[in-house]
Protein backbone atom coordinates (compact mmCIF):
# COMPACT_ATOMS: atom_id res chain seq x y z
CA UNK A 1 0.00 0.00 0.00
CA UNK A 2 1.39 3.42 -1.20
CA UNK A 3 1.09 6.71 1.00
CA UNK A 4 0.41 9.46 -1.11
CA UNK A 5 0.84 13.22 0.62
CA UNK A 6 0.18 16.14 -1.22
CA UNK A 7 1.91 20.04 -0.04
CA UNK A 8 0.73 22.89 0.04
CA UNK A 9 2.36 26.50 1.32
CA UNK A 10 1.08 29.64 2.16
CA UNK A 11 2.27 32.36 3.93
CA UNK A 12 0.65 35.11 6.45
CA UNK A 13 1.17 39.02 7.47
CA UNK A 14 3.63 38.09 10.16
CA UNK A 15 5.85 35.95 7.65
CA UNK A 16 4.73 32.68 8.94
CA UNK A 17 4.96 30.36 6.57
CA UNK A 18 2.30 27.36 7.25
CA UNK A 19 2.80 24.13 5.35
CA UNK A 20 -0.37 22.25 4.52
CA UNK A 21 0.27 18.10 3.78
CA UNK A 22 -2.84 16.30 2.75
CA UNK A 23 -1.72 12.11 3.55
CA UNK A 24 -3.77 8.93 1.91
CA UNK A 25 -5.57 8.73 5.36
CA UNK A 26 -5.60 11.76 7.26
CA UNK A 27 -6.81 15.41 6.92
CA UNK A 28 -5.01 18.99 6.34
CA UNK A 29 -2.00 19.55 9.34
CA UNK A 30 -0.74 22.71 9.69
CA UNK A 31 2.97 22.92 10.61
CA UNK A 32 3.92 26.62 11.18
CA UNK A 33 7.17 27.11 10.37
CA UNK A 34 9.32 30.80 10.71
CA UNK A 35 10.40 31.77 7.29
CA UNK A 36 11.67 35.33 6.04
CA UNK A 37 9.10 37.07 3.82
CA UNK A 38 11.86 38.82 1.90
CA UNK A 39 12.55 36.71 -1.73
CA UNK A 40 16.26 37.72 -1.17
CA UNK A 41 16.07 35.61 1.95
CA UNK A 42 18.48 35.88 4.37
CA UNK A 43 16.57 37.73 6.85
CA UNK A 44 15.71 36.75 10.81
CA UNK A 45 12.27 35.27 11.68
CA UNK A 46 11.09 38.14 14.53
CA UNK A 47 9.72 37.41 17.51
CA UNK A 48 6.25 37.94 18.53
CA UNK A 49 7.01 40.01 21.10
CA UNK A 50 9.08 42.21 18.99
CA UNK A 51 6.29 42.35 16.06
CA UNK A 52 4.24 45.14 17.33
CA UNK A 53 7.07 47.52 18.08
CA UNK A 54 8.09 49.93 15.38
CA UNK A 55 11.69 50.29 14.44
CA UNK A 56 11.32 53.81 13.08
CA UNK A 57 13.78 56.31 13.93
CA UNK A 58 13.17 58.03 17.88
CA UNK A 59 13.55 62.01 17.44
CA UNK A 60 16.05 62.50 20.68
CA UNK A 61 14.51 66.14 20.73
CA UNK A 62 11.00 65.25 21.10
CA UNK A 63 8.89 65.96 24.32
CA UNK A 64 7.95 62.63 24.31
CA UNK A 65 11.19 61.43 24.28
CA UNK A 66 12.58 63.53 26.85
CA UNK A 67 9.78 62.39 28.95
CA UNK A 68 10.34 59.17 28.45
CA UNK A 69 14.40 59.21 29.32
CA UNK A 70 13.38 61.07 32.06
CA UNK A 71 11.09 58.60 33.95
CA UNK A 72 13.32 55.93 33.19
CA UNK A 73 15.86 58.05 34.95
CA UNK A 74 14.07 58.44 38.15
CA UNK A 75 13.27 54.42 37.80
CA UNK A 76 17.15 53.56 37.60
CA UNK A 77 17.72 55.93 40.76
CA UNK A 78 14.96 54.65 42.73
CA UNK A 79 16.06 51.27 42.00
CA UNK A 80 19.67 51.96 42.65
CA UNK A 81 18.66 53.59 46.26
CA UNK A 82 16.45 50.68 47.09
CA UNK A 83 19.59 48.45 46.52
CA UNK A 84 21.73 50.23 48.09
CA UNK A 85 19.49 50.82 51.46
CA UNK A 86 18.49 46.84 51.25
CA UNK A 87 22.44 45.98 51.31
CA UNK A 88 23.11 48.80 54.21
CA UNK A 89 20.33 46.72 56.30
CA UNK A 90 21.95 43.58 55.69
CA UNK A 91 25.05 45.25 56.75
CA UNK A 92 23.65 46.64 59.82
CA UNK A 93 21.53 43.23 60.90
CA UNK A 94 24.99 41.38 60.06
CA UNK A 95 26.86 43.64 62.77
CA UNK A 96 23.89 43.43 65.14
CA UNK A 97 24.21 39.37 64.86
CA UNK A 98 27.82 39.24 65.32
CA UNK A 99 27.21 41.89 68.33
CA UNK A 100 24.78 39.91 69.88
CA UNK A 101 26.78 35.95 69.19
CA UNK A 102 30.06 37.59 70.86
CA UNK A 103 27.67 38.85 73.52
CA UNK A 104 26.59 35.26 74.28
CA UNK A 105 29.30 33.35 73.98
CA UNK A 106 30.70 35.59 77.06
CA UNK A 107 27.35 34.79 78.91
CA UNK A 108 28.15 30.48 78.05
CA UNK A 109 31.63 31.20 79.19
CA UNK A 110 30.24 32.76 82.75
CA UNK A 111 27.89 30.39 83.09
CA UNK A 112 29.97 27.14 82.61
CA UNK A 113 32.42 28.73 84.98
CA UNK A 114 29.56 29.15 87.41
CA UNK A 115 28.25 25.72 87.20
CA UNK A 116 32.09 24.44 87.20
CA UNK A 117 31.79 26.28 90.64
CA UNK A 118 28.76 24.96 91.61
CA UNK A 119 29.67 21.32 90.80
CA UNK A 120 32.70 21.43 92.62
CA UNK A 121 30.85 23.22 95.98
CA UNK A 122 28.27 20.20 95.34
CA UNK A 123 30.79 17.33 95.51
CA UNK A 124 32.69 18.75 98.18
CA UNK A 125 29.61 19.11 100.21
CA UNK A 126 28.02 15.54 99.33
CA UNK A 127 32.10 14.07 100.39
CA UNK A 128 31.67 15.65 103.57
CA UNK A 129 28.38 15.16 103.90
CA UNK A 130 29.09 11.13 103.17
CA UNK A 131 32.31 11.61 106.07
CA UNK A 132 29.65 12.69 108.81
CA UNK A 133 27.37 10.46 108.17
CA UNK A 134 29.70 7.97 108.58
CA UNK A 135 31.37 9.06 111.55
CA UNK A 136 27.84 9.45 113.37
CA UNK A 137 27.36 6.11 112.16
CA UNK A 138 30.23 4.30 113.50
CA UNK A 139 30.08 6.22 116.90
CA UNK A 140 26.56 5.00 117.83
CA UNK A 141 27.69 1.44 117.29
CA UNK A 142 30.66 1.95 119.36
CA UNK A 143 28.99 3.93 122.32
CA UNK A 144 25.67 1.86 122.18
CA UNK A 145 27.21 -1.16 124.04
CA UNK A 146 28.81 0.77 126.62
CA UNK A 147 25.48 2.65 127.48
CA UNK A 148 23.66 -1.04 127.23
CA UNK A 149 26.43 -2.54 129.23
CA UNK A 150 25.77 -0.35 132.60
Amino acid sequence: MSKTSQQNTTTDASGVSVIHTQAHSSGLQQVPQLVPVSPGGGGKAVPPSKQGKKNSFVDRNSDEYRQRRERNNMAVKKSRLKSKQKAQDTLQRVNQLKEENERLEAKIKLLTKELSVLKDLFLEHAHNFADNVQSVGTETTTTNPENSGQ
